[in-house]
């Protein structure tokens, strides 16, 4: 069975997450060293997600000064 068009996840709409799963929150609090081999696994802190947002290139108009 195929997935109908209007249902398909297009690559430019996929929206950044605001949480982190279970590994990749361990994984930024061992970059904080927050977190050490041996912890328990639930009742994490909780973790801040980076918002990477791309502003637009501003097009750079060119003079033409050699007519």
């Amino acid at each position: 069975m195929t997935i109908d068009k209007s249902l398909k996840i297009k690559a430019g709409s996929v929206k950044t997450r605001n949480v982190y799963t279970r590994a990749e929150r361990i994984e930024k609090l061992k970059d904080l060293e927050k977190f050490n081999e041996g912890d328990k696994i639930y009742g994490l802190p909780k973790v801040r997600v980076v918002k990477i947002s791309l502003k637009k290139k501003k097009k750079v108009k060119k003079d033409d000064d050699d007519k």
